[in-house]
């Protein structure tokens, strides 16, 4: 299929057309300010499908609302009916529209547009009215909070929280483009009063925004991994990270060394526990010690190993022989006391998982030699 998108190089021009290639779609038609006239026509001719993206939304001048988003959908439609093309319309409007400004003024001067073209001509159209949109290569500091407020604090900007009740209403922009692909293969059900939806989005206050935005940057300090089981703030942290600087991309951690090797602290959650990395020097025990609730999982990524347990009131003691040839996990259990050796002639690399955040007032360790 011939694909016409108009505003290509926009955040959801963009967004879509990476989809749309991903799919396998070849024949797509990039439009955008810079596509000359010509080059119109010959799209607007050839096309079986289009998508109606380009817009103005922060012009120089307030006259560049109405000629961008009605005086080009005007340009567009005309061209398409020159050529008799009537294949089907999607087209991006706003919530705006309902609303008594300039801007909402010349987008609903655009959905009136096409739906007397609709109307005239019996082609399917798509009106999409937008809410807040928020994913990467959204722009900063332009007209969307979200993009401004991860750019601003993962470099290190001030940002400015005018009202922290205001309520937002936000779009990730892959469930945006899943839902104009649908529409692309038939498969769109979300209309109301004559307006099609994206299906799933998000309300938050602006001061609970820029709180979990900061979140993810105070995340590097203290090892706390977003809450990934929240939808809207598992998509809020992707967009924040595509906002990083290129050269911030990597950070350190603090790293617990002693004559044994060491032991270094990777990532938290709050119900996921903790995930490190203990560094065992060859002959080096680390351990001897047993819970009553944390539990444990090793995994050996280099090196040898035996962990050994014994369950505190008796003197069996278990042995369990791992390594890097062959990645094994072994589960420590609760009322065991275990360590284990370092066996090999190379530093012992082991990933450690524990169920809880280590807690200095409560740390549920005791030292038992094995």
């Amino acid at each position: 299929m011939k694909i016409l998108v108009t505003g290509a190089k926009g955040f959801v021009g963009k967004n879509l057309i990476a989809q749309l290639k991903n799919l396998g779609y070849t024949d797509i038609y990039e439009c955008d300010i810079d596509t000359t006239a010509e080059k119109l026509d010959n799209y607007t001719n050839d096309c079986e499908f289009v998508f109606h993206l380009a817009g103005v939304n922060r012009p120089k001048e307030e006259k560049e609302f109405m000629e961008g988003n009605f005086g080009f959908t005007s340009v567009l439609l005309e061209k398409l009916k020159l050529h008799g093309n009537k294949c089907t319309i999607v087209i991006s409007s706003s919530i705006q529209a309902a609303l008594d400004n300039p801007y909402g003024k010349s987008k609903k001067a655009g959905e009136d547009l096409i739906f007397s073209y609709a109307k005239e001509t019996g082609v399917k159209v798509y009106v999409y009215r937008f809410t807040n949109l928020f994913g990467k290569w959204c722009r900063p500091n332009y007209n969307s909070v979200v993009a401004t407020f991860c750019y601003n604090i993962a470099n290190d900007l001030p940002i400015q929280v005018t009202d922290e009740k205001k309520e937002l209403e936000l779009a990730y922009i892959d469930d945006v483009v899943k839902e104009l692909i649908g529409v692309l293969n038939g498969s769109t059900n979300y209309i109301q009063n004559n307006f099609y939806y994206i299906p799933v989005s998000y309300k938050v206050t602006l001061g609970k925004l820029a709180n979990l935005i900061k979140s993810f940057k105070d995340s590097r300090e203290n090892l706390m991994l977003p809450n990934m089981k929240d939808e809207f703030c598992k998509k809020l942290y992707s967009t924040y990270l595509s906002y990083l600087p290129e050269d911030d991309y990597k950070y350190e951690v603090k790293v617990n060394s002693d004559s044994r090797g060491s032991f270094t602290e990777l990532f938290k959650s709050e119900d996921r526990g903790q995930v490190s990395l203990n560094i065992a020097k060859p002959g080096i025990v680390k351990g001897n010690h047993w819970h009553h609730t944390k539990n444990e999982k090793f995994l050996v990524i280099s090196g040898k190993a035996v962990i050994r347990f014994r369950k505190i009131d008796t003197d069996k003691v278990i042995e369990y022989y791992v390594s890097s040839d062959k990645l094994e996990i072994v589960d420590i259990p609760v009322g065991y006391t275990h360590n284990i050796e370092n066996i090999g002639d190379t530093d012992l690399l082991t990933i450690m998982w524990a169920n809880e955040v280590f807690d200095k007032e409560n740390p549920d360790t005791y030292f038992l030699e094995v």
